[in-house]
């Protein structure tokens, strides 16, 4: 399919999840959710054909973008030349790189197929940006949002929350896009916490992910290949991931020490 825009005809590319927001209150909805200042460091990431760009830009001509598809690149550059777009893959930047100046405040509407990689890495360079504001697939948003005790909260929600405030913002429906998904959208915030919940994120996100490994067995029956669970009580080990709240996830991961840590102790001479 292709899709015309001021006179611009382009491809879409369905391995790149390309669908094109056509709605501007959505895209002002975007923008004053996001809080951006024209004095700060603004990323937009995937501008398409620039619907939230042209909001963007209203605030402030000076401002970053990505865009992975080189004619849509093109086209951005022509229409939008106070910007600094960067021809590239978003999971290859370095955001670090980019917040020299200051911490990012990051806009977009991501591709449905590489939203959880674009979390990730959000997440990991929580340190160079201030939030991001992002539309994503519709359950995926309620999967990064979701509260204990729901079909949604897992690996996502957990992992996500426990560094980062997330907020549902507002639903958007699939009509206003083009092409149109067969599914609906949402925008969600996450704004990083000023301080590390914990000491070691990888060992953190490890842990999460063995918790809920298998989701309906008790953590007894999750971490008891991998965990030290002698501190905790039959209570707590009765309980499955998902009953844990983001605090009690944090506080349980402090009073566990990894089986392999422990052996490599024992086997050291005193």
């Amino acid at each position: 399919m292709r899709v015309e825009y001021k006179h611009t005809e382009i491809a879409v590319k369905k391995k790149l999840g390309q669908n094109f927001l056509t709605d501007s209150n959505i895209t002002r909805k975007i923008v004053a959710a996001s809080g951006a200042l024209p004095t700060e460091r603004i990323l937009e990431i995937g501008p398409g054909f620039g619907a939230l760009t042209k909001e963007i830009s209203a605030l402030t001509p000076h401002f970053t973008a990505v865009e992975k598809d080189r004619a849509l690149a093109a086209f951005i550059r022509r229409e939008y030349p106070s910007l600094q777009m960067i021809e590239a893959d978003f999971l290859d930047l370095d955001l670090e790189e980019l917040s020299t100046d200051g911490p990012l405040r990051v806009l977009g509407n991501i591709p449905y197929s590489i939203t959880t990689p674009i979390i990730f890495k959000l997440l990991e360079a929580r340190h160079n940006i201030l939030s991001a504001t992002l539309m994503m697939q519709h359950e995926v948003a309620l999967r990064l949002t979701a509260k204990p005790s729901t079909k949604e909260y897992g690996i996502l929600a957990v992992q996500l929350q426990s560094f980062c405030t997330v907020r549902y913002l507002f639903k958007v429906g699939r009509k206003v896009f083009k092409p149109q998904p067969n599914v609906d959208s949402a925008v969600i915030s996450m704004t990083p916490k000023k301080e590390s919940p914990v000491e070691n994120p990888l060992a953190y996100r490890q842990f999460v992910r063995t918790a809920f490994h298998q989701r309906r067995k008790t953590l007894l029956n999750n971490l008891r290949d991998s965990y030290d669970l002698s501190s905790l009580t039959p209570e707590t080990l009765k309980l499955r991931a998902e009953a844990l709240s983001i605090e009690e996830f944090i506080t349980l991961f402090s009073q566990l020490r990894p089986l392999e840590a422990l052996s490599a102790g024992e086997g050291k001479k005193p």
